[in-house]
């Protein structure tokens, strides 16, 4: 059987220096005429959709595919730019973790993640990522974080049929890593392995409080993850225990 590993972006994969939020506020400056209002609306955990939708609202601007589509095209044509205006870079750990999943045949490695498609192979270009992964789940049209979950699988279930392997997807076989109590909760709505990782906004003892599979300071040492997915790979096992 097929295993999926999902990875949230933002404060799970890498930090970007506050170039999505800065986007964003430029975005709503140039096509909007808005004041930055990025203070007032939560993004951790969050679509990009829900994101801008909330902006809209607060700004008194019409919530319409209209000024989605407005938005969208301004939003992925700044991201590169504000990237360049930030400083961030690559989580601890995750890019020999990303090289040690790349290495087992039967796991297939994705994303789920608020980010809009394009802002978010932006982001992962620019930091050297954009080859790992195959497909994911996006914030493109969805606004709520536990359909985007559902994409995913869906994305992940097309990716493995496509890639010819004649191995299914265990739908036992899923697991989320992220780094917000949203991402941990989308996982739990798909019934995957929930990783939570101390590595965005909030504290282990906040993410425990989720209820995770395992909770992570950060990806440095991930022997006993790793162990858990090769086991489940092959035996088609979702065998995951709590980890402190």
């Amino acid at each position: 059987m097929m295993y999926a590993v999902l990875f949230d972006i933002d404060g799970t994969l890498l930090q970007t220096g506050g170039a999505g939020r800065l986007a964003f506020a430029e975005t709503f400056s140039e096509e909007f005429d808005l004041d930055d209002l990025t203070s007032k609306v939560p993004f951790a955990g969050r679509s990009d959709r829900a994101i801008a939708e909330d902006l809209m609202r607060l700004g008194g601007i019409e919530v319409s595919q209209k000024n989605w589509q407005r938005f969208l095209t301004c939003y992925c044509q700044r991201i590169l730019d504000t990237l360049t205006r930030t400083t961030g870079g690559v989580l601890p750990g995750i890019a020999e973790l990303l090289d040690s999943l790349a290495q087992l045949e039967d796991v297939a490695v994705g994303l789920l993640t608020g980010n809009v498609r394009q802002g978010a192979q932006a982001k992962l270009a620019y930091y050297g990522l954009a080859n790992w992964f195959a497909f994911g789940g996006f914030g493109d049209e969805l606004t709520d974080r536990n359909e985007i979950a559902a994409s995913a699988v869906r994305a992940a279930t097309e990716y493995i049929e496509e890639s010819g392997t004649g191995r299914p997807l265990d739908l036992n076989g899923v697991m989320v890593i992220g780094d917000t109590k949203n991402d941990v909760e989308c996982a739990q709505s798909i019934g995957a392995v929930a990783v939570a990782v101390a590595t965005g906004g909030a504290s282990l003892e906040e993410l425990s409080l989720s209820k995770p599979d395992f909770a992570y300071p950060d990806l440095t040492d991930t022997t006993d993850l790793l162990a858990m997915i090769t086991d489940a790979s092959r035996n088609g096992s979702r065998s995951a225990a709590a980890h402190g």
